[in-house]
């Protein structure tokens, strides 16, 4: 039996023999590695796992095409970096970094009106909750 892995090859090679059908495959793969890609720098000021999305649309995208390969290897080791400048620091840092995310967070979300939201299941009725986009 032919692992998987030979048979994805396979199958690609048998799209890249064709044109037309390799570059759909191409604009598709960019199409999908963009958007998870977008969505993954959207998601980065939140908690949760943004920058592991940043990769997989760099993943996605290295696939196919070459400058997203030494996008993701570049981008992935200057996370580490910064991981590990970020863990050396003192409890002020830390402190600092987690105040700053909350900030990011608690603005986006005012901005995008989300406390407006809230306010009127409330009845609150206080028009500085719903933010500049409500």
């Amino acid at each position: 039996m032919v692992p998987d892995s030979h048979r994805l090859r396979a199958l690609r090679a048998s799209v890249a023999e064709r044109p037309t059908l390799n570059l759909a495959y191409r604009i598709g793969v960019g199409l999908l590695g963009v958007v998870v890609l977008a969505a993954g720098i959207v998601a980065i000021p939140y908690p949760g796992p943004g920058w592991l999305i940043v990769f997989a649309g760099l993943g996605i995208l290295a696939t196919e095409f070459v400058w997203a390969h030494r996008t993701l290897r570049w981008t992935r080791e200057r996370y580490r970096q910064v991981m590990d400048w970020y863990s050396a620091r003192g409890l002020v840092v830390k402190t600092l970094g987690a105040l700053l995310t909350v900030a990011v967070v608690l603005a986006t979300l005012w901005v995008l009106g989300t406390f407006g939201l809230v306010d009127s299941w409330l009845g609150l009725d206080q028009k500085w909750l719903h933010g500049p986009l409500a």
